[in-house]
């Protein structure tokens, strides 16, 4: 149920954030496109997040953004840091007889970030 978060990151690119699977997998593989850098925090449940890039090179800034809105809403919430991978969507796949938002992903960079969501 539900729809998908639309944030705008502080440099101006939409943000797309799943809340449970099945949003995951609309934000991952319908909302998405090559290009749009995916990120998930490592190792625990939690949202998929989408950066538009919209033909734009996508600044370090919204990136860290981007990845403290992934650990805030997930299982890594509550920590001081959080690991949070993060690489093109073209490099996620659906998990071989997995369910919706199930996915394996290579080519990922990994940041660490306190869990944020930034709506101050």
């Amino acid at each position: 149920g539900g729809v998908p978060l639309h944030l705008q990151s502080s440099d101006g690119f939409m943000l797309l954030i799943g809340k449970n699977s099945r949003q995951n997998e609309e934000v991952t593989f319908h909302q998405a496109t090559a290009n749009d850098i995916w990120l998930h925090a490592r190792g625990v449940p939690g949202a998929h997040v989408i950066i538009k890039a919209a033909g734009r090179e996508i600044p370090r800034s919204t990136i860290e953004q981007a990845a403290g809105l992934a650990a805030y809403y997930s299982q890594a919430r509550g920590t001081t840091t959080a690991p949070v991978d993060y690489t093109l969507q073209k490099h996620v796949r659906h998990m071989k007889g997995g369910g919706p938002g199930m996915v394996i992903y290579e080519r990922e960079r990994t940041m660490y970030v306190p869990p944020d969501n930034f709506q101050h």
